[in-house]
């Protein structure tokens, strides 16, 4: 059964952003898949988890995308934390890179989406 967890908390350990999912399942076995997506409609980047048989999706709404931008400036894998266990959210950097430039000016995607990430994203685009 596919399953969202959206993130609401972070941290910095030694430089490096960590998330935090906090599940009630014991044994949550989930895999980075290396993908991250665009949730153009709920303003959200989505990245997958591979959970065996399924894909969960981790979201990454408005409120978290200053860590983003720090991801970016960074570059670097953010960690996820899922109770005692951490996993490194694989090409998670390369993928929001990859999102945020193809979205810049892309109004496939949504003027209003396009222009949230244009302007949480500026210091990046600009460079």
């Amino acid at each position: 059964m596919r399953k969202i967890y959206t993130i609401e908390t972070s941290n910095f350990e030694q430089d490096q952003l960590h998330f935090s999912l906090n599940d009630n399942e014991e044994k949550l076995q989930l895999k980075p898949a290396g993908q991250l997506i665009a949730d153009s409609d709920d303003f959200a980047f989505v990245y997958l988890l591979d959970a065996g048989e399924d894909y969960h999706y981790l979201r990454f709404p408005l409120s978290s995308w200053e860590n983003l931008v720090h991801i970016l400036q960074k570059k670097e894998n953010p960690i996820l934390r899922i109770g005692e266990a951490s996993i490194e959210l694989t090409n998670f950097y390369d993928e929001l890179e990859m999102l945020v430039y193809n979205i810049e000016g892309n109004f496939n995607y949504g003027a209003e989406f396009v222009q949230a990430v244009e302007q949480h994203f500026r210091a990046i685009l600009a460079e």
